[in-house]
């Protein structure tokens, strides 16, 4: 008997397939966005390992966000994880959207880390 999945699941799981049929070796940008604070992380698929992080809860990045939940929140992360990536060597990656929309904070963050320098 099959497990059943919740909607959100089969999304997440449908995107990460396809995902990592063209992904040919490139670390993963996923991005997590809750109600209040959005989150990236580069993830090395082949090691099992982040590269690279950034949230609306780290230290640096609280005291000049007002607001977690934002679309300008999310560019700035945006900014800061392609920073961070580069920094780490990394300058392609795929981008995860995991069970959400392109669209508001994702998108933002998206386009943020693509100003920043990152190619997706």
């Amino acid at each position: 008997m099959p497990i059943s999945l919740k909607g959100s699941e089969r999304r997440k799981a449908r995107v990460r397939k396809a995902l990592k049929a063209r992904a040919f070796g490139r670390p993963r940008l996923s991005v997590f966005r809750s109600d209040k604070n959005i989150y990236a992380q580069i993830i090395d698929d082949a090691s099992g390992r982040t590269l690279a992080a950034a949230s609306t809860i780290d230290k640096d990045v609280k005291a000049s966000v007002k607001n977690g939940s934002t679309a300008e929140a999310a560019a700035a992360i945006g900014k800061l994880i392609a920073e961070r990536g580069l920094k780490a060597n990394v300058g392609e990656v795929i981008f995860d959207r995991g069970e959400y929309l392109f669209h508001g904070r994702v998108k933002a963050l998206a386009d943020a880390a693509r100003e920043g320098g990152l190619q997706f």
